[in-house]
């Protein structure tokens, strides 16, 4: 039996359908030069594709 990834479970969530959610990249500095729109959109949670949740749910096995 293989053991959780503790980083993907701080990294990812999941809903209760199955699907995986993630944060968008680059949003923990240089927001200065970025307009009020793409600071807004970035606090949205992402699905991921067919492929990544495949490979993300094989390190969740819990």
């Amino acid at each position: 039996m293989n053991k959780t990834k503790k980083a993907i479970i701080k990294r990812f969530k999941i809903t209760g359908t199955g699907k995986i959610l993630r944060r968008l990249s680059g949003q923990n500095h240089y927001r200065a030069k970025k307009t009020g729109q793409d600071k807004r959109k970035g606090r949205k949670w992402i699905a991921l594709s067919k492929s990544e949740t495949k490979r993300v749910k094989r390190y969740l096995q819990t």
